[in-house]
């Protein structure tokens, strides 16, 4: 069986069971499956598709059909033009977060200490290392999002300090610049109009807070107040519809501000600790 017959056959059947883009995700497999990027398989196509290939692309497509997301099989999400490991234990990296990560970039100056809240994936903290010469710090409660988030660092060569934790929980009063987070907040009312592979396979404690999704935000804004410098600057990612709600928590704070993502939906908020 050459290679091209094989993706034929992987298009088909992920198109016959309704799987989104079944082109694209059959070419991602079975690129993962022979170890390969996808331009090879165009350059390839007629080579004949080895035993051991077959058995990786028949296993991932089998994995792909019973729902699990793509890059879970892979291991691979890219953010910000690096490739990211990642597992069932963290949230998959979205394009809508390297929006976060950008404004912190805007904002920042070299030297200043950044602490990434719920690290997860490890790409916000991860990412500001490498893009600017801050000094990151990174909590996390799940063991599992710590053990990924470190395995990103060392594999992508970023110095970040990751520390087990709720919230800011270990850290001292007024010690950091900036606190960044993509919390959970997805409201729980809307579990069931989720993708069935996200609601299924992605961790719950990375994406539910609570009925309305604000519950981290309401524990998150104070911690972030302790912890940071006067004018320091909180960046955080924010749900559909949630702008006003989380407006009314920031209460206090200054420069308080709103950017749309690229569908013009509020995404990120800015805000600035009073010198006080």
């Amino acid at each position: 069986m050459t290679i091209r017959t094989a993706l034929a056959q992987g298009v088909k059947l992920l198109n016959d069971a309704g799987i989104t883009a079944p082109r694209l995700t059959a070419e991602v497999l079975l690129a993962a499956a022979l170890r390969q990027e996808r331009v090879y398989l165009t350059a390839h196509s007629e080579d004949e598709l080895s035993e051991v290939g077959w058995i990786h692309f028949g296993r991932y497509l089998h994995e792909r059909l019973l729902g699990k997301p793509t890059q879970y099989i892979t291991k691979r999400q890219e953010f910000y033009g690096r490739d990211f490991y990642v597992a069932p234990g963290v949230l998959i990296p979205r394009p809508e977060t390297e929006l976060l990560v950008e404004q912190v970039l805007r904002r920042a100056r070299a030297g200043m200490r950044v602490l990434d809240v719920g690290a997860g994936s490890g790409c916000v903290g991860v990412t500001l290392a490498l893009e600017s010469r801050l000094r990151v710090f990174a909590t996390d409660v799940s063991l599992e999002a710590l053990g990924i988030a470190s395995r990103n660092a060392v594999g992508l060569g970023a110095k970040v300090y990751f520390v087990r934790a709720d919230l800011a929980a270990p850290f001292g009063g007024s010690s950091f610049d900036v606190v960044v987070s993509n919390p959970p907040y997805v409201p729980e009312s809307d579990r069931e109009s989720l993708a069935a592979e996200v609601r299924e396979w992605e961790p719950a404690m990375a994406l539910f807070a609570g009925d309305q999704g604000l519950d981290v935000y309401r524990r998150l804004i104070p911690e972030a107040a302790r912890v940071l410098r006067p004018g320091g600057l909180l960046a955080m990612e924010i749900g559909f519809g949630q702008a006003e709600a989380i407006g009314e928590l920031l209460a206090g704070w200054s420069g308080v501000a709103f950017v749309d993502d690229l569908a013009g939906i509020p995404r990120i908020v800015l805000a600035v600790r009073i010198n006080s």
